[in-house]
């Protein structure tokens, strides 16, 4: 029997931690599939400056020691879990630093948080260590076979087919709500001036989002030459992300996850994950007093007067309010997309999907229908979709809090198709028998 394929697209952590994680269950003599992993720019290119998340010299906002083999709880293979959890070890932060001779420099340090282009040279490390399979391309569209046993994912130059997917990152970070106008910048046009070293100079800057996104890019504001700078999002005001033991363990082990109400799970990630910034940052805020904040979704935007107006819906207790605001530059920071791929699928993809999920596909199907393998209930072939895990499975699945546990729920799947289906018809079939014997058993009865 030939050995599936996982293909991922993206070449960032959870990549990395699968790619990781599967390499060394093959060295165990454990079977374990083939991840290809399709990326479009380069391994951990959005920790660099080419991938237009960051310049690279900002700091990373989790623990380095949340590394692709984290918490190191591995539950694949019994009685050598142990080992396994071992093997991952080579590949940690500490091996790492202490590989290129900075291990005693950065405990004496105090253990800082390393730089995100300094992130990006780790997860290299560890791609190139295990070599990890990377096809260069973009996607440009998400199909099926005819069979519809296995995915398609084609690039300009090439196709690949694979038994599941895994989507990852956060999308594109070049649109903006005025593309083309030069007073206003997406992410990536924010950051390659950064990167450039190019200073912005303006009276009145408005950033729109409230999450970490928008808060590293606070972070270098900064350093411009700009008078106010206006955070602009839906919230009351700027939240701080708790940090506690207690918060980060919701984290790192979601074992009681599944016992919350579904209120109480959007509670416990408003509270420390979306629209909110992290404490180092809020602290920086507090020390400059050019920073305001303003409530409200930016419904409208046009350029008048040599000025960005951007209008504002909020709503204030049982009314809506909307308000008109001018700014000289607008920093469009609203942040990752976890359905950037939906536009990739094909037809036929769409509607499998759709098919699966008994609904039409919207993200708040997609969150509700992630299973313990953290791939879409129902759907043959498996596509996992880690990134819309956190409403089902633990709020550290998306980013990079859990990447050990990333890596067993995914490689714990069947990943073939053709067993799965034929799993699910014999199980019809079981069902079918079973109908029968009940209602001969029940004509017996009534005889």
């Amino acid at each position: 029997m030939s050995t599936p394929t996982l293909a991922v697209i993206g070449a960032g952590p959870k990549a990395i931690a699968v790619a990781a994680k599967a390499a060394e269950l093959r060295t165990l003599g454990v079977p374990a599939p083939d991840v290809v992993v399709v990326e479009r720019a380069g391994v951990a290119a959005n920790w660099q400056a080419i991938g237009g998340w960051t310049d690279g010299q900002h700091r990373l906002g989790t623990s380095p020691e949340k590394d692709v083999g984290f918490p190191y709880r591995s539950s694949l293979v019994p009685r050598r879990n142990a080992e396994l959890d071992e093997r991952m070890m080579r590949h940690s932060w500490q091996s790492f630093l202490i590989d290129i001779g900075h291990f005693a420099e950065w405990v004496d340090r105090g253990r800082p948080a390393p730089t995100h282009r300094r992130w990006s040279q780790y997860l290299n490390w560890v791609a190139d260590n295990i070599g990890m399979t990377v096809v260069s391309g973009e996607v440009t569209e998400i199909g099926v076979d005819d069979d519809q046993t296995a995915w398609m994912l084609q690039t300009d130059d090439d196709t690949v087919r694979a038994d599941a997917v895994m989507v990852t990152g956060p999308g594109q970070a070049e649109k903006s709500i005025l593309p083309g106008n030069p007073r206003v910048l997406s992410i990536a046009q924010f950051w390659h001036r950064a990167a450039a070293q190019e200073l912005i100079t303006a009276e009145r800057v408005a950033v729109i989002g409230g999450g970490e996104t928008a808060a590293t890019m606070l972070n270098e504001l900064f350093r411009h030459r700009v008078s106010t700078i206006t955070v602009i999002s839906p919230q009351v005001t700027l939240f701080t992300r708790g940090e506690g033991f207690f918060e980060n363990t919701l984290y790192s082990d979601p074992t009681h996850w599944s016992g919350l109400t579904l209120s109480e799970r959007r509670d416990a990630m408003n509270r420390t994950d979306r629209g909110v910034f992290s404490a180092r940052v809020q602290e920086a805020l507090l020390a400059d007093d050019r920073i305001r904040h303003l409530r409200g979704r930016v419904a409208h935007a046009v350029a008048r007067d040599e000025r960005i107006r951007l209008t504002l819906l909020s709503d204030t207790g049982a009314e809506r309010s909307e308000t008109v605001h001018g700014f000289d530059l607008v920093i469009d920071g609203s942040g990752a997309n976890a359905l950037w791929f939906v536009p990739l699928l094909a037809p036929d993809a769409l509607d499998m999907l759709e098919l699966g999920l008994g609904r039409p596909l919207t993200g708040e199907s997609l969150q509700e229908s992630i299973g313990d393998d953290l791939a879409v209930r129902g759907v043959i072939p498996k596509l996992f979709l880690p990134g819309l895990a956190g409403l089902n499975q633990g709020p550290g699945f998306p980013n990079l809090s859990c990447l050990g546990l990333l890596s067993d729920r995914v490689l714990a799947a069947d990943l073939r198709a053709s067993s799965a289906i034929t799993d699910r018809s014999i199980r019809s079939t079981d069902e079918r028998l079973r109908e029968e014997e009940t209602s001969t058993d029940e004509h017996q009865s009534v005889r």
